[in-house]
């Protein structure tokens, strides 16, 4: 990184995708924003991975250092992320010490391959050094790259049949037989150029970078350069620290196998609803696994130089990330559209794996993945699209069993309205349209951020007594609770109203929410009602019965 600065120093002027600012101890969190969609656009629009925002260096380029301290950084990560669209932020901040002072080179990704990236609905660019409106004619530009490229498809002109792997070939040949039984015989006579051509991997026999990640021998990869094909896989323990890792790269046809055998898929055992033999099951359903690797090598964006990591947990946890967006948007739409996808990133690859049947386009995958999960009494699929990734989490093992069995047993509940009552137990944020369809049905209550399951729900699977934490009680029964502790002790101390009342507060509230609470209620009860006072001080109150 010192290596870095010291070449962005060297140039004479800033460029569109570099910029410097002395923030010595703050920079405005709007003005970073439009930096950021500006930054973002013009590294895309020069075909380049990313750009940067430098704090700590004037406008002469000479070196004053910068205060900024890590939690701020944070806070202007998040900041970003809120208000772009798609939602990005900092790829990497890293942090240089050059004679005592510190400089914060920001690191800001390309924005995805057909989508401007805006920052409070406004698109930003460069002209030069100077902070403008992005043109309508790069506007169109970008937006005309999801329908002109295929990084997938592009010819590798240097590239010959003898850097494909002959055993990849063979898996591939099998795989593409399954696929179409009908002419299985027709295919066994075919050359090998013929079938590659035929099962759409090569164009009019030349190499593409499609053949390369999926039948390339591994010595192959820097074809694609700066693009890679590796996956690693990582396991865990429970602390977070790293037990062992592999890195699998091409031909990925052959290393998704070997990722699979890495995953320790052990058992698991619950007791089923009227039974007393445990039923035993794995942690991870083969499909989910094969499903979600898959997809990660279908669907990443390799024009992010980005890698596919497989995390495993003790804890029974797997989790799975590739670089790029989520061209769908949600997985709510998915899960509720249930149908074929009508654009891919990598269209030509994505055909490929149909053909050698490593994925299927019909569009059931993700909703099949949550199906599993929920049949098996398991939380259902946790998806992340923050920092330019998509990152899935799969838990193998019961969470609330009782919960989910009753859950699963609701009368009318569809899978998407089941998926998103799972993200209010889990504390997740729903949008506006999704808390509606709920309250329709009556499935939640609360008001927003702190909803909750309803009544309904609470019945249904048992789970009144969390209902009644989550929800609390009405007021009336908490203002008779300190009325009868002022009668029984006659005065009452802040904090002796605070242990009467804070456990029997909802859940839903934090801290300074249920303090919050507790002095509305003593407002109430002295100001509006009258009913007791206070003989000590704002400070330090000492609440008596009138």
């Amino acid at each position: 990184m010192e290596s870095l600065l010291q070449q962005f120093l060297s140039h004479e002027t800033e460029t569109e995708i570099l910029e410097f600012k002395e923030a010595k101890t703050q920079y405005d969190k709007d003005k970073l924003g439009k930096y950021f969609s500006a930054l973002s656009n013009e590294a895309n629009l020069m075909n380049r991975p990313n750009a940067w925002f430098i704090l700590g260096v004037n406008d002469d380029k000479q070196i004053v250092g910068t205060e900024i301290s890590d939690a701020k950084i944070n806070e202007y990560k998040k900041e970003v992320a809120d208000h772009t669209s798609p939602n990005m932020t900092f790829r990497d901040v890293h942090r240089v010490q050059i004679n005592g002072k510190w400089v914060l080179l920001c690191e800001i990704p390309a924005s995805p391959k057909g989508i401007p990236v805006s920052w409070k609905r406004q698109y930003y660019g460069r002209d030069g050094e100077s902070l403008g409106i992005l043109s309508l004619d790069e506007i169109d530009r970008i937006r005309e790259q999801s329908n002109s490229f295929d990084w997938s498809a592009q010819i590798i002109e240097d590239a010959t049949l003898d850097d494909l792997s002959p055993e990849a070939i063979e898996v591939a040949k099998q795989k593409y037989s399954e696929k179409n039984p009908h002419i299985k015989e027709e295919i066994l006579k075919w050359e090998t150029l013929t079938f590659l051509n035929k099962a759409k991997i090569t164009i009019q026999g030349k190499i593409t970078n499609t053949a390369i990640l999926l039948l390339g021998k591994s010595e192959s990869e820097h074809f694609i350069s700066p693009a890679t094909a590796k996956i690693s896989w990582i396991l865990k323990d429970s602390d977070g620290l790293e037990r062992d890792y592999q890195h699998f790269t091409c031909p990925l046809i052959l290393s998704v196998q070997s990722v699979y055998a890495k995953i320790r898929n052990l058992n698991y055992r619950y007791l089923q609803e009227g039974s007393i033999f445990p039923e035993e099951v794995s942690q991870f359903d083969p499909y989910i696994i094969r499903e979600a690797l898959n997809n990660c090598v279908a669907h990443q964006d390799y024009t992010l130089a980005g890698k596919i990591n497989v995390v495993e947990r003790e804890d029974g946890i797997l989790i799975f990330s590739n670089s790029g967006n989520f061209i769908p948007g949600t997985v709510e739409k998915v899960i509720d559209s249930d149908s074929p996808e009508t654009k891919y990133r990598n269209p030509f690859l994505a055909n490929a794996m149909v053909d050698l049947k490593m994925i299927d386009t019909i569009g059931s995958g993700i909703r099949k993945m949550f199906l599993i999960q929920k049949d098996k009494y398991f939380p259902l699929p946790d998806y992340d699209f923050s920092d330019q990734k998509v990152t899935v989490k799969i838990t193998g093992k019961v969470s609330d069993l009782n919960f989910a069995r009753k859950l699963a047993q609701m009368p009318g509940l569809s899978l998407y309205e089941i998926m998103l009552l799972d993200k209010v137990s889990k504390g997740k944020p729903l949008k506006k349209q999704e808390i509606q369809q709920l309250r329709t049905k009556k499935l939640i209550e609360g008001r927003k951020p702190n909803l909750h399951i309803s009544a309904i729900v609470a019945s249904a699977t048992d789970e009144r007594g969390d209902y009644i934490k989550m929800k609390g009680f009405k007021d009336d029964y908490y203002k008779n609770l300190i009325l009868g502790y002022l009668e029984k002790y006659g005065e009452a101390e802040k904090e002796d109203i605070d242990k009467l009342l804070f456990d029997l507060l909802p859940n839903v509230l934090d801290e300074k929410q249920k303090n919050n609470k507790i002095r509305n209620l003593m407002n109430s009860l002295s100001k509006k009602q009258n009913l007791i006072e206070n003989r000590g001080t704002n400070r330090k109150p000492i609440w008596i019965k009138v």
